[in-house]
């Protein structure tokens, strides 16, 4: 059974740092694009970050670039989502997903499956 479990969200401070974690099982993550959305109520879900398969090469989207770091780790099947220098306005529910590819901007085409979201919250 394929399964994409997020967690690490809660709420920090702006200017604070938070790490999301995505486990993956029924799958090897390697094999696909993975990558993070994120969402707020009343509007689109919108890319964030997208790593490739069997390659280190990431897309960020202009928002988050310079300030979110996407990794995988491949022994635990596991991708991560480095979040610095937090704003307000990067509150939202990420979601994982996994797709055949990434496109230019932290997105994904043809996602396959997703998470359930974790909540993250930046707040003084």
């Amino acid at each position: 059974q394929v399964q994409l479990v997020e967690s690490g969200g809660g709420l920090v401070q702006p200017g604070g740092s938070l790490r999301l974690s995505c486990a993956a099982s029924g799958f090897t993550l390697d094999a696909y694009a993975i990558g993070w959305y994120r969402q707020v109520p009343g509007k689109e879900r919108e890319g964030v970050s997208c790593i490739k398969s069997r390659t280190p090469s990431t897309t960020y989207a202009d928002s988050v670039k310079g300030r979110f770091t996407i990794s995988r780790d491949n022994a635990k099947n596991t991708v991560y989502l480095q979040l610095n220098s937090l704003k307000p306005e990067d509150t939202a529910v990420y979601y994982c997903a996994t797709a055949s590819q990434c496109s230019d901007y932290g997105g994904l085409r043809a996602i396959l499956y997703w998470g359930q979201g974790t909540q993250v919250t930046v707040s003084s």
